[in-house]
């Protein structure tokens, strides 16, 4: 009678060097014969993307930051555009773009960032006279119409925290506001795009209005400085603190981490499950307007398996239409029947209406990141079961 299962599966506390293929495949193992439950074809192992850098020794230093930035950007006057408001996502990376600039024009989109986190409640805009398409605010037009707010949930004033983390490295700060990245060229040409998911727009939108050196996060650590860690595709996205003058980035191993859970596993059990690597999930806090997705990608690594988007008819339109008027085994016949015969892509089809539109790792990515959580629970290992399971199997 069990549908889809997420188990969070405990793990030892992971440090670099360890075998995180041998660690993960033991510990799956292990709560099956424990907790009296069998791995299926098809069932996905997930790990959590953090340990998997961890275990890689995937770090970089403020000073590793500050020579790339400077090596690439110049070392003068850096427009630093649409930062996440984040402790843990952008503290430490601002810290090393500030070591490697004499001054940081700080530009921050309002009233949120990109994921969410809100430097004011959009309320306070209705009564403002400000326009938040066109209008560019200095710090102190802020002030002037905002005041000092504190995030609800952190309670940090999130422009005086960047500001001072900029003022300690050494750099003169500058802070504006706007929602065009294009109006950072009006104090520098010389930009650092640290928006996730909108920075080839962004990019491309500088370099138009006349910037100059233009580069995005994942332009800086994409490749390693005095030995650093780095990732060849994400450089600095998807990066965490790791301690006040490091980061753990996003792991550039993830594919073959995947690829080998998949295949130690078929060796020990001849049973061949599906694998992913997994960062945040893709979802939105309805109450406090936060996007979980600080991630370049929810699937870091995933096995061929998960490709692809589901590919599901709706129930509740076939009992509702097609099939209304039936009941009971009837109806529940009708159905699997229906299921077993539906077409391979069903695109378009009002049978399919309502059903997620999403790719299969953002999903199970999504889920597995709810069920691990991101504190005590313990558990960065994740097994997903019954997935791909349907009514009529």
């Amino acid at each position: 009678m069990a549908g889809t299962i997420s188990r969070g599966i405990k793990a030892p506390i992971i440090r670099q060097g360890d075998d995180i293929v041998k660690i993960v495949a033991d510990s799956v193992l292990t709560a099956a014969q424990e907790d009296g439950f069998q791995l299926h074809e098809k069932d996905v192992i997930c790990v959590t993307e953090a340990v998997v850098a961890r275990a890689d020794g995937n770090y970089a230093s403020t000073t590793d930051i500050a020579e790339d930035v400077k090596a690439k950007l110049g070392g003068e006057t850096i427009g630093v555009v649409f930062p996440i408001l984040s402790r843990n996502r952008f503290a430490i990376c601002l810290r090393g773009i500030a070591k490697g600039a004499k001054k940081v024009v700080l530009m921050l989109s309002y009233p949120s960032d990109e994921v969410g986190n809100h430097l004011f409640d959009m309320d306070l805009l209705d009564d403002s006279g400000v326009n938040p398409y066109t209008d560019v605010l200095t710090l102190e037009d802020y002030r002037r119409i905002f005041g000092c707010i504190k995030h609800p949930f952190t309670g940090v004033d999130y422009v005086e925290y960047y500001a001072d983390l900029i003022k300690e490295e050494g750099a003169e700060a500058e802070i504006v506001f706007a929602n065009h990245p294009e109006a950072i060229v009006k104090f520098t040409k010389n930009v650092l795009c640290c928006d996730i998911h909108t920075r080839a727009r962004s990019k491309r939108r500088i370099l138009a209005a006349g910037g100059e050196k233009v580069l995005t996060l994942d332009e800086i650590l994409n490749a390693p400085v005095n030995g650093s860690g780095f990732n060849p595709q994400y450089g600095l996205l998807g990066s965490n603190k790791a301690t006040e003058d490091t980061v753990k980035l996003f792991p550039k191993n993830a594919q073959e981490v995947a690829e080998n859970i998949q295949k130690e596993i078929i060796a020990r059990t001849g049973v061949k499950v599906e694998a992913m690597i997994y960062g945040d999930g893709a979802f939105k806090d309805p109450v406090g307007k936060i996007w979980e997705l600080a991630d370049p990608v929810v699937g870091a690594g995933f096995t061929e398996g998960l490709n692809g988007l589901p590919n599901e008819v709706k129930l509740k339109y076939l009992a509702d239409n097609d099939f209304a008027d039936l009941s009971g085994e009837a109806l529940a016949d009708a159905i699997r029947q229906r299921i077993k015969e539906k077409d391979a892509d069903l695109k378009g089809n009002m049978v399919s209406e309502g059903t997620t539109p999403r790719r299969l790792t953002d999903l199970i990515g999504s889920l597995c990141d709810l069920t691990s959580g991101s504190g005590d629970k313990g558990t960065p290992i994740v097994l997903v079961q019954n997935y791909f399971n349907n009514y009529a199997n």
